[in-house]
């Protein structure tokens, strides 16, 4: 992946080791793997953070935060990843993670009936706490290792298409330097004559 350009948007990990509640997580922030973009951290701090976002539990940023410390994966790359589960794209999402832990415990998932109430939360929530954390567990897996390996192929791409583009490049200034050279030779001999 084009690391200058991830860096470019990302903040400086003195900025967030400066701050006093992350200071509370100690020496560990000061690992240089939690900082540094490379296809390792980067695919492995998109799986920690895609797995997150699937998870139907508060506080996501600081789960992800911490699984990135623990793994050590890339800090500044797992946080953000938690934000594809939003306000617009959360109920979308857990229904289809609630649709797949129906199917998976083979129950008839047409009877689920959602309302924006606090009487619904907790009463509703006992029907369907099952299929929801197992498809989202499932869900958030799956697609927690697909983004793994596209992030891999991705950055392997790029590396690959970089050094192709690098050896064509070469081979053109090559080739024009070959034909300068033939051109100064050429008018030499006319000269010579």
């Amino acid at each position: 992946m084009p690391r200058k350009l991830i860096k470019k948007y990302l903040p400086h990990p003195k900025i967030i080791t400066g701050n006093r509640l992350i200071r509370l997580l100690g020496p560990r922030l000061h690992d240089p793997s939690l900082w540094h973009i490379n296809r390792k951290s980067f695919s492995g701090a998109i799986a920690v953070g895609v797995f997150f976002a699937f998870m139907p539990v508060p506080f996501q940023m600081l789960l992800a935060a911490l699984a990135a410390i623990s793994l050590r994966f890339n800090i500044l790359v797992a946080v953000p990843t938690v934000w594809i589960s939003n306000p617009i794209t959360l109920a979308p999402m857990f229904y289809f993670c609630y649709r797949i832990g129906a199917a998976i415990l083979d129950i008839h998932a047409d009877n689920f009936n959602f309302e924006l109430s606090f009487d619904w939360v907790v009463t509703g929530m006992l029907d369907i706490w099952q299929p929801l954390l197992l498809g989202c567990l499932v869900v958030g897996l799956v697609s927690a290792t697909a983004s793994y390996w596209l992030m891999q192929f991705l950055w392997r791409y790029h590396l690959l298409t970089r050094i192709k583009n690098r050896r064509e490049s070469r081979r053109r200034r090559k080739l024009e330097s070959r034909q300068q050279t033939s051109k100064h030779s050429n008018f030499k001999s006319e000269d010579g004559r």
